[in-house]
């Protein structure tokens, strides 16, 4: 994401695995951060003030995402900016926007799937380059045989966000 020429308005919620920051522009949902994940951008350039409270995507986002966190909501329904990422990772990120809550798939499926069943490295990238966590739910992307494998925003929160989709029970781990 170039925020060097794009600024974007932000604003934070709070959620029972940390502080998020989410961002939009003016096509769209830019992102969504886990403070401190990796991957995070720059934000020394984003737009502060009054104007980010009246934005009905942010206060949109905000809402669904409590609602998920609560358990009341499996699927986000917001526009996301197009103006993030290559082509290759924007097909990687419109296949993760399509696993179902409570399911999961592995990264070399999602390679087969786009038609690169050798690009199950790549995919793994895009994945975690994935600048819309939660939303795009690249913690639902499994290694080979079911391995839980790396998240951006930290193993032990892509466990939390397994339970309470219902995909991993702490008796499991």
């Amino acid at each position: 994401m170039n925020t060097q020429t794009t600024p974007l308005l932000h604003t934070t919620l709070a959620t029972p695995l940390g502080e998020m920051l989410l961002a939009c522009d003016e096509t769209g949902l830019a992102g969504c951060w886990f403070r401190g994940q990796k991957h995070m951008p720059d934000t020394r350039t984003w737009v502060t003030g009054t104007s980010v409270k009246q934005n009905q995507l942010l206060h949109e986002a905000q809402d669904q995402l409590t609602r998920y966190f609560k358990g009341e909501l499996q699927a986000f329904d917001l526009v996301l900016s197009q103006r993030v990422g290559t082509p290759f990772q924007r097909a990687v990120w419109q296949a993760l926007a399509h696993i179902p809550s409570g399911k999961t798939t592995s990264y070399g499926h999602l390679a087969q799937q786009l038609g690169r069943p050798k690009a199950a490295r790549a995919v793994g990238a895009a994945v975690g380059r994935n600048p819309w966590s939660v939303v795009v739910p690249c913690h639902r992307v499994m290694g080979s045989q079911g391995a839980l494998t790396g998240y951006a925003g930290g193993l032990a929160r892509k466990v939390a966000l397994l339970q309470l989709e219902g995909v991993l029970l702490k008796t499991e781990l």
